[in-house]
């Protein structure tokens, strides 16, 4: 009995130490699995350094690439397009006003009652109108019978304080978000649709003039006194609130930015001095691209992939649209790579575009302590359960990497305007009276780490002096309320000095 005792005990021992052995080289593998994750990570947050000596290069580059593009059509990677706006708010614009915004599925329809200086907006209505899936691959005339119906619908509401004074128009601000060569303030053929219209017929064609037929046919008497695109909007909603704005930049699924140019600091321009002097121009900024930016495989595999490779390569760093996405495409490769989660890929990781923007967001400001949120974001979005704290730890991180890079290179962007713009110094006997800067977009508004982050950075590339003469203002619904104040300050009646004249004289 006692051999046998023995025996059994050596073939304990032993299945124990077979069984310690599998445990060692488990977590010994882990443990690798786990540095190779780390490595990647550590890998993009190097690649994706944007000290402050790299993003002054940046926002040189943006600067150099504005002096082109005002120069020549087609010197520069950025477009700088000329706007028409000369003439923008000044808040003693009186009367009532329309707006129309159309860029994408549904349009809006707006009417603003304005009161002056001392009233301000006095009364302002909106209606939502969804278009019909057919329509957007109908015919142009289709399309824009249905939007003068429902103009002449929203018309029909007007109560006894919106009605036009006698012997006047309506006059209404059209925001069109979509690709237009603008030929003046109230005219601009269509280069292409997107956003899912697909309307042959109106390509080449002037979308105002389009509009306009259309009203008529409804018997609706209206002049669309300005074509805008959203930015130029945000730009005329800042400065009716404020003399003191001098750009407007849009933060949001995409981006760009537009600003105050003086005319004869744009050599393209070959139209008459407006009385002002200056001209709003349309960056189109997205497209900017410098060998400067922080560029990474995982921002090249999301470009090779996207409707538009080689194209819009800032606005795919720094915008709503592509954020969750670079951090979807890190996620698969350290799961690819390194198992992070796991021995299999997860399958929903390896669908575009499924990580969207705000997700990330509401991950990186999770602040419970075991990062419940991330759990459930996992959980939800990509189907993946019992992750590790750990593994939570390091998605927050991957989130801060990915969100502070765009952040901080977009403050580079804005940096590029104020530097074009001679701002960015104090210059003794001028009048350095602050300069504000109007921000709109989903991105700025609701990111709220991203938001500090890009302001905080802009603040550091300025110098404490020079921040103090800069600020950073939210403008909400430029698309909007602001297309119906260029309407206001480029109508027939104009209002100066609380004085009306009229424009057409």
């Amino acid at each position: 009995m006692g051999k046998v005792a023995v025996g059994a005990t050596v073939i304990c021992a032993a299945a124990v130490c077979a069984v310690t052995a599998l445990v060692v080289r488990q977590r010994l593998r882990n443990s690798g699995k786990w540095a190779a994750s780390m490595a990647i990570l550590d890998d993009i947050e190097r690649k994706s350094d944007a000290q402050l000596s790299r993003l002054r290069q940046i926002a040189d580059a943006m600067a150099v690439e504005m002096h082109a593009g005002l120069a020549s059509e087609g010197g520069s990677k950025l477009k700088m397009l000329i706007s028409f706006v000369d003439t923008l708010p000044t808040g003693d614009e009186k009367g009532v006003f329309y707006a129309l915004d159309l860029g994408g599925t549904n349009f809006r329809v707006m009417r603003v009652k304005l009161g002056g200086k001392e009233l301000r907006v006095v009364k302002q209505e909106t209606a939502e109108v969804s278009i019909p899936s057919e329509l957007m691959v109908g015919t142009s005339e289709q399309l824009f019978d249905f939007i003068a119906e429902a103009v002449a619908k929203f018309v029909a509401t007007e109560g006894e304080d919106l009605h036009p004074e006698p012997d006047r128009k309506r006059e209404l601000g059209f925001t069109f978000s979509f690709p237009v060569k603008q030929t003046s303030l109230a005219s601009g053929d269509l280069i292409r649709w997107t956003k899912g219209f697909s309307i042959p017929d109106t390509v080449g064609k002037d979308i105002v003039a389009e509009l306009t037929s259309a009203l008529e046919r409804k018997g609706i008497d209206m002049r669309v006194a300005a074509l805008v695109n959203d930015t130029v909007g945000t730009l005329a909603g800042g400065r009716y609130d404020s003399p003191n704005v001098i750009a407007a930049v849009i933060m949001g699924t995409g981006t760009n930015a537009a600003y105050v140019e003086r005319v004869q600091a744009i050599p393209k321009w070959h139209g008459p001095i407006p009385k002002s002097g200056e001209m709003v121009i349309n960056m189109e900024w997205g497209n900017f691209r410098s060998a400067h930016l922080p560029f990474t495989q995982y921002d090249a595999a999301l470009d090779a992939e996207s409707l538009n490779p080689g194209e819009q390569i800032y606005e795919k760093m720094v915008s709503g649209m592509y954020l969750g996405e670079i951090v979807r495409t890190v996620l698969y490769r350290m799961a690819e790579e390194a198992a992070f989660f796991g021995d299999t890929v997860p399958e929903k990781l390896k669908v575009p575009f499924i990580i969207r923007t705000p997700d990330m967001s509401a991950m990186h400001h999770d602040s419970s302590p075991d990062l419940k949120v991330v759990a459930t974001k996992l959980k939800d979005v990509l189907g993946i359960t019992n992750t590790s704290l750990k593994t939570r730890k390091a998605i927050v991180r991957l989130c801060d990497i990915v969100s502070t890079r765009g952040a901080r290179i977009a403050a580079a962007g804005i940096f590029g305007i104020i530097k074009k713009l001679g701002k960015d110094t104090i210059k003794d006997g001028e009048n350095n009276q602050k300069a504000i800067i109007a921000l709109d977009g989903g991105l700025y508004e609701h990111y709220e780490e991203y938001r500090e982050c890009m302001e905080s950075t802009l603040n550091e590339l300025l110098g404490e002096e020079v921040a103090n003469t800069i600020c950073i203002e939210h403008f909400n619904d430029g698309s909007g309320i602001g297309a119906a104040l260029l309407a206001a300050s480029n109508c027939l009646f104009r209002y100066r000095g609380g004085e009306e004249e009229d424009a057409s004289s």
